[in-house]
């Protein structure tokens, strides 16, 4: 069973072809936002691709930019509250747009760059079981 803990989520990633990718959210990076999507998972939506450095969905969640930053490393999870979009980054970027940092991807970080546009991503609680 997974380590419960009220600073850090785990949770998972997975894509339609069983691709499994382990992340955690930590609430201390937003505490706002990683409240409201830790209430609303599992969350369901098209992978859609940024550039060479990332892959988002979208969601219907409503939170405002905590902590702003637009350089992201490799394994960064961030949320753009402008289209309500989780962003997983698998390489070191600078994007255009303001971002909230709300975790990191702990595992598979490097499959995240097979994920093509359109593939359905599903992102839930690791039970650990």
């Amino acid at each position: 069973m997974s380590e419960r803990s009220v600073s850090k989520v785990d949770v998972i990633l997975e894509a339609a072809d069983n691709l499994i990718i382990k992340c955690e959210l930590k609430r201390h990076l937003s505490p706002k936002a990683v409240g409201q999507i830790t209430r609303a998972l599992p969350l369901h939506g098209n992978a859609h691709v940024l550039g060479k450095s990332a892959v988002y969905f979208e969601t219907s969640i409503e939170s405002g930019i905590e902590r702003s930053k637009n350089v992201f490393k490799k394994g960064d999870i961030a949320f753009l509250p402008v289209g309500k979009l989780v962003c997983f980054f698998y390489a070191d970027t600078k994007i255009g747009k303001s971002m909230t940092v709300i975790g990191r991807i702990i595992e598979n970080v490097d499959k995240l760059s097979s994920i093509n546009s359109g593939t359905s991503l599903e992102f839930y609680c690791d039970t650990g079981a």
